[in-house]
């Protein structure tokens, strides 16, 4: 996916901010403080907001649809 990733998952920047499917959201833990202070730094900010970093794939995420801000520009590609 083109996502930037810049802090390489420290949660010290925006650049992987993903906008979780509904039905998908509720399965995730709860965004820390910190995960939430970061994701105020973000372009294009929804109710489903999250860092993908600080997302753990599970099993139970098979399948897990998300979709990238159209502010988002992944600045190491092309």
């Amino acid at each position: 996916m083109p996502l930037e990733g810049t802090c390489e998952g420290q949660m010290a920047c925006s650049t992987c901010h993903v906008i979780v499917g509904k039905e998908w959201y509720a399965m995730l833990p709860d965004a820390s403080e910190d995960e939430e202070d970061m994701l105020d730094l973000a372009a294009d900010l929804h109710a489903t907001s999250r860092l993908s970093c600080q997302i753990l794939l599970t099993e139970d995420l098979d399948g897990l649809e998300i979709r990238i801000p159209r502010e988002s520009h992944d600045m190491q590609g092309t």
